[in-house]
């Protein structure tokens, strides 16, 4: 299984703008600059679509996980926020905080399951990233 995107830059990096677009189609020609980066400007930026991907890679393994319990998950929120130094040009972070309702989870299964869902869901492992995590059962 193969995956892809192309980004499209024209210009200097503070000063130029560039498009995203994904190989679905749901990002197609979606603008992208300095200022969508690094201020509040109009646009997405990497950091923004890579809390995307883990946030969706982490729920979607929590889900497999939750339900190899034979439970039903009915609802699991994940927020992922990057945090990016600009200074040193290096992701320093990511903080998960997901939210879970699954009738019939204990709270110790739940942290197993959280814990394996870090570790193992494929975004994770090609993090090079401190990976921190709250999570609670609801």
């Amino acid at each position: 299984m193969k995956r892809n995107a192309t980004a499209v830059w024209n210009g200097t990096g503070k000063d130029g703008k560039g498009t995203l677009t994904t190989q679905s189609g749901t990002l197609n020609q979606t603008q992208y600059s300095f200022k969508s980066r690094f201020e509040e400007g109009v646009g997405t930026n990497p950091e923004e679509l890579v809390a995307a991907a883990h946030s969706g890679c982490f729920t979607m393994k929590l889900s497999f996980n939750i339900s190899a319990e034979n439970i039903t998950p009915e609802e699991i929120t994940t927020k992922a926020t990057v945090n990016l130094n600009p200074e040193k040009g290096e992701i320093v972070d990511i903080h998960l905080e997901v939210k879970v309702k699954a009738t019939g989870l204990s709270q110790s299964k739940f942290d197993e399951l959280v814990a394996d869902a870090k570790a193992n869901c494929p975004i994770s492992k090609l993090l090079n990233t401190t990976i921190t995590i709250e999570a609670e059962l609801l």
